[in-house]
């Protein structure tokens, strides 16, 4: 803080959006009551067709509107990024809430140590309106969280890579996340490249992984909210772009070589989670095609099973996989 009492650094606050006019004001006015308010607050409309502009125009000249025709939340965050001012640069999808301390919290943790790269805080699940119990650090396999170095209250940071962590465990979520502007721009901002699948953001995460000290806010002050219109409900959607994202990551930073045998394993352990996932709601091209990017023989005699009885002819294959999902439901479970 400087002698005003004010953050030493200011924030610009990036919010990609598409045809979220029903519920992005209500993510706007948690970004307006921040007890440490944004220096700028940018909405990157992505070629919305549902009023989405008329409702941010109403919020006036604190709030600016950059419009571009439809090409994805990264790119959309890339343009908030390119037209930031300020030293750091907060992430807001247009969906989800911050808690009042929020950007306070960001702050002193560059107060601790101006050098880090991002930071991430904690979040919960909204659905309805009501925040869930749960939090998304509490999931966290054993042995995730050792080695950071406490620096203030609940913060704390990684002085050294965490990628290898995220393989399997991601609790860190663009609305949760601010970085130092510059920093971010010099390493190419969100990773376009990635695609539009579900997920995409994962491969960013990587890559900030790689870079740190990268702080943690341990308290919960983000919500993401799930609703109808939101992609990371569907698990085996997640799962499946996931995988892809894992394989791009490998694909195209050879520095991480020496980390091909987790994420080779990452990859396959999504995918057969998604071919459970398929068969289980007895979509029998979904397990073929799942299948066809598996090795030979992964995961075992029981998905085997599942992708025997996904290759017979329509309708015996239907029906064999209904009389599963029956024994299934009785308390019966495939071999393996």
């Amino acid at each position: 803080m400087n002698r005003a009492g004010r953050p030493a650094r200011s924030v610009s606050v990036v919010i990609p959006t598409y045809n979220r006019a029903s519920l992005l004001p209500q993510t706007l006015d948690a970004i307006l009551a921040q007890t440490a308010p944004a220096d700028e607050i940018i909405v990157v409309d992505d070629g919305s067709t549902d009023g989405t502009v008329a409702a941010v125009e109403g919020y006036g000249p604190g709030v600016r509107v950059l419009r571009q025709a439809n090409a994805g939340d990264l790119v959309a965050r890339n343009t908030g990024l390119a037209e930031a001012v300020s030293d750091l640069v907060a992430f807001c999808d247009s969906d989800d809430l911050w808690k009042p301390e929020f950007l306070a919290t960001m702050h002193r943790v560059w107060d601790a140590e101006p050098a880090t790269t991002a930071a991430f805080a904690n979040f919960q699940i909204v659905r309805d309106g009501i925040w869930q119990t749960a939090d998304k650090f509490s999931d966290a396999p054993t042995g995730f969280w050792d080695g950071w170095r406490p620096v203030a209250g609940d913060l704390a940071l990684f002085d050294t890579a965490v990628t290898s962590r995220l393989i399997d465990f991601q609790p860190f979520f663009p609305s949760a996340m601010v970085a130092n502007k510059a920093w971010l721009a010099s390493v190419g901002g969100w990773d376009a490249a990635a695609g539009r699948r579900v997920g995409c953001d994962f491969s960013t995460i990587l890559r900030i992984g790689d870079h740190p000290p990268i702080g943690v806010a341990q308290a919960s002050l983000v919500g993401i909210r799930k609703h109808a219109g939101n992609h990371s409900a569907d698990t085996e959607a997640m799962n499946l772009g996931d995988a892809m994202i894992l394989e791009h990551v490998l694909a195209t930073r050879p520095w991480l070589d020496h980390l091909t045998a987790p994420i080779a394993a990452s990859v396959a352990r999504r995918r057969l989670d998604a071919l459970d996932s398929a068969f289980a709601r007895g979509d029998l091209q979904a397990v073929r095609d799942i299948a066809a990017l598996l090795p030979a023989g992964a995961g075992g005699i029981r998905q085997q099973i599942k992708l025997a009885v996904a290759r017979l002819p329509s309708p015996l294959g239907q029906l064999t996989a209904s009389a599963l999902a029956a024994l299934r439901r009785h308390g019966q479970s495939l071999p393996g």
